[in-house]
C-alpha cells in the first residue's frame, strides 16, 4: 500500500479559510443593506412630507379656527396682546430685556447659527446621515414657515401704543415656529454626547427657549397667541416627521432604533460611525 501523502491539516487551520469567507458574505450583504438604506433614505424623507402634512392637522385645525373668528379664541388674542404688552411698556428695564432676548438671543438667524454649527460639528466628526438631516429640517422648516405666512397673509396686531414693528404677516410666528424646530435639531443630536445628569437642564433650556421666544413675540405686540401656537405646532410637527424618516433609515441599516433620551444617534457618545458597524439583523 502507497502512504498518504497529503498533508495533515489541523482543524484550525481547516477553520480559517471558512471564517474567511463568512467574513467576505457578512460584509457583502452589512453593505448591500448600507447602500439600499441609503437609497431609500431620500424615499424616506419624501414619506416624511406626507407625515409633516399628517402631523399639521392640528395647526391646520388652529387655522380654521382663526379664518371662522371664533370668539373664545379672539378673546385669548386679544386679551393676551393687551395685558403683555401693557406690562413691558410701563417697565423699561423690563422692555428692554424683552427686546434684547426677541431680537438677538432668540432670534431665528442666532438659533439657525447654532443648528449650523452643529452641522459642522458634525460632518466633523463623520456623522454625514446626521449632519444631513439636521440641515435639511432646519431648512425645510424656514421655507415652511414662509410659504405659510404668504398663504394665509395674517395681518400682525395693531395696538394702540406699540413699542416694536415686524414686517411681513403674523401667522406663523417665525421665532416661535425656529425655536421649536431648532432647539428639537439640537437635542436630538447633542443629547448623546450630554452627561445623562445634565441631560435634565438641557431639556429646560430649550423649554425655556421656546416658552420665552413665544411670550416676548406676543409682549412686543407683533403677534397673537394662535400665531405663536401656529408656530410650536408646525415646527414640532416638521422636527417629528423627519426624525420619524432618519429612525426608519437606522432600521433598515440594522442599527437600534434609540429612545427619546438617547438622541437620534447615541453612537456619537462612543465616537462610533454607524455607516462602519456590523450588519446585525434588526428584530
Amino acid at each position: 500500500m502507497t502512504a498518504d501523502r497529503r498533508p495533515h491539516r489541523s482543524p484550525a487551520r481547516t477553520r480559517v479559510p471558512a471564517l474567511r469567507r463568512l467574513s467576505r458574505r457578512w460584509i457583502t450583504r452589512r453593505r448591500f443593506t448600507q447602500r439600499r438604506a441609503d437609497r431609500r433614505f431620500g424615499e424616506r424623507l419624501l414619506g416624511a412630507v406626507l407625515a409633516f402634512a399628517v402631523a399639521a392637522v392640528p395647526a391646520a385645525v388652529l387655522l380654521v379656527l382663526i379664518e371662522a373668528g371664533w370668539e373664545p379664541l379672539r378673546e385669548l388674542d386679544a386679551g393676551a396682546a393687551v395685558h403683555l404688552n401693557e406690562a413691558v411698556r410701563h417697565h423699561p428695564l423690563l422692555l428692554e430685556t424683552t427686546r434684547v432676548l426677541s431680537n438677538w438671543v432668540w432670534d431665528p438667524v442666532t438659533m439657525r447659527l447654532l443648528v449650523a454649527a452643529t452641522v459642522g460639528w458634525l460632518l466633523w466628526r463623520r456623522a454625514w446621515r446626521l449632519a444631513l438631516w439636521a440641515a435639511l429640517t432646519e431648512l425645510a422648516a424656514g421655507l415652511t414657515g414662509l410659504l405659510v405666512k404668504v398663504t394665509v397673509a395674517r395681518v400682525r396686531p395693531r395696538l394702540p401704543d406699540p413699542v416694536a414693528h415686524a414686517p411681513g404677516f403674523s401667522f406663523p410666528s417665525g421665532h416661535a415656529m425656529t425655536a421649536m424646530a431648532s432647539c428639537a435639531i439640537l437635542l436630538l443630536v447633542l443629547l448623546p454626547v450630554v452627561p445623562r445628569r445634565a441631560r435634565p437642564v438641557a431639556w429646560a433650556i430649550a423649554a425655556v427657549t421656546v416658552l420665552g421666544t413665544g411670550l416676548t413675540r406676543i409682549a412686543l405686540g407683533v403677534h397673537w397667541v394662535s400665531d405663536v401656537l401656529g408656530g410650536w405646532l408646525l415646527g414640532f410637527a416638521l422636527v417629528a416627521s423627519t426624525a420619524w424618516a432618519f429612525e426608519a433609515w437606522r432600521r433598515e441599516s440594522g442599527l437600534r432604533t434609540p429612545r427619546l433620551p438617547e438622541g437620534l444617534e447615541p453612537e456619537l457618545a462612543t465616537d462610533d460611525d454607524p455607516g462602519s458597524r456590523p450588519y446585525r439583523p434588526v428584530g
